[in-house]
């Protein structure tokens, strides 16, 4: 299982300034296929400047979901750091 990208990545206005939410679509490589699914995830920045990242799939993957959750928060962080969420 890889992360391919997320793509069409959209974020939506709120109020808090701590709090960013956004979606788009999921590229998933699982055993030599592609799937796209619907993604929205939330990110989260402490007081202590630690990020928290919640993820939500609209539709369910054929794969266990613990690896596939640190995946997905693991490429999020690295989009994150590297500024290339939209604003």
């Amino acid at each position: 299982m890889k992360v391919l990208q997320i793509k069409d990545i959209e974020r939506k206005d709120v109020p808090i300034y701590y709090r960013r939410l956004f979606s788009g679509i999921l590229v998933l490589e699982l055993v030599n296929k592609q799937i796209e699914r619907a993604i929205s995830f939330t990110i989260e920045t402490k007081p202590t400047g630690a990020r928290d990242i919640l993820v939500t799939l609209a539709d369910p993957v054929d794969y266990p979901l613990v690896p596939l959750m640190k995946e997905i928060k693991k490429y999020l962080n690295e989009l994150d750091d590297s500024g290339e969420l939209p604003f």
